[in-house]
């Protein structure tokens, strides 16, 4: 094969790490995380990461590495993405996700953004709690406006993010996006792929494996984060909260299971368009009719 790296995204329960499993057997692979909840240690059944018998299989890196209660970056990702590679040396590396921003860092580089002071960060998530995101957004606005104006108002962490970023630096966080840094990918022979199931295979295939989840240990996972800063990335894990609600009481098992699985299949739905308009340049593959063993075997490079 006359490849240095694979590359495989899509949506959430797209069926992304059984595919990188198969590929890793086929080819000596390394499986490498691309997606940006499944680094998490305290949630491995509600970020649907691998388990034990296809860690046994073949290796695995960069799964479960994070406390939930740390910030984890795209940047440090970009780092941590690079060590990995090194390890990988000798196998095929396969980074499987669905985080577009990761897969930005690998293929296309991001910016050099200086690290923000503790007390800088501090003081951001105070004024967020003090006045809302909402609010918080009004004033990065006044200070930023080409960044603000790309951010949804109602996203705490990347709210927080770009006022943090234009406090400590002076600068907007949009022109240190612009500048870009060497992709983690750089000059490398990839094959890139996107999971392209149709809608209702994937809506059910959602479904499914958040029902298993809840009866695999979800809920207890939830309750043990139920105190997890909402400013913290962790705290966008998703079905996080109507299971804590499950836990606590307030909802009941069909209501949270519900509610769980609606906001699931939005944010499927947020990461197509994401990579319709950023991963055109993939193969985009349905893995109940397209072989991706046999396209890699006949990939150009």
């Amino acid at each position: 094969m006359k490849l240095d790296a694979v590359l495989i995204a899509g949506p959430t329960a797209s069926g992304k790490s059984a595919l990188a499993l198969s590929l890793a057997q086929a080819f000596g692979g390394v499986v490498i995380n691309a997606d940006s909840m499944q680094v998490y240690a305290q949630a491995p059944i509600l970020t649907a990461q691998p388990d034990a018998a296809a860690k046994a299989l073949v290796p695995h890196l960069l799964y479960g590495h994070v406390p939930a209660r740390e910030v984890y970056s795209v940047g440090r990702y970009a780092g941590d993405a690079a060590a990995a590679l090194e390890q990988a040396r000798g196998k095929l590396p396969i980074f499987v996700g669905g985080t577009g921003l990761y897969f930005t860092a690998l293929t296309e580089g991001l910016s050099d953004i200086p690290p923000v002071p503790p007390n800088i960060r501090a003081r951001a998530r105070a004024l967020l709690e003090e006045v809302g995101v909402q609010e918080l957004h009004r004033q990065l606005a006044l200070k930023d406006a080409k960044t603000a104006g790309l951010l949804r108002s109602s996203d705490p962490q990347r709210v927080v993010r770009a006022w943090e970023v234009l406090m400590a630096t002076g600068k907007p966080l949009a022109d240190w996006q612009s500048a870009g840094a060497a992709p983690v990918l750089k000059d490398l022979r990839l094959a890139k792929f996107v999971i392209d199931r149709p809608r209702p295979a994937l809506r059910q295939r959602i479904a499914e494996r958040f029902e298993a989840m809840v009866a695999g240990g979800g809920l207890e996972e939830a309750l043990a984060l139920a105190d997890l800063d909402p400013a913290l990335p962790a705290a966008k894990l998703l079905g996080l909260r109507p299971l804590i609600a499950l836990a606590q009481g307030r909802l009941d098992r069909e209501a949270a299971v519900a509610e769980a699985v609606t906001a699931t299949r939005q944010f499927a739905k947020r990461q197509m368009t994401w990579f319709r308009g950023r991963m055109a340049d993939y193969v985009w593959i349905d893995p109940d009719s397209d072989n991706i063993i046999t396209l890699l075997d006949d990939f150009p490079v």
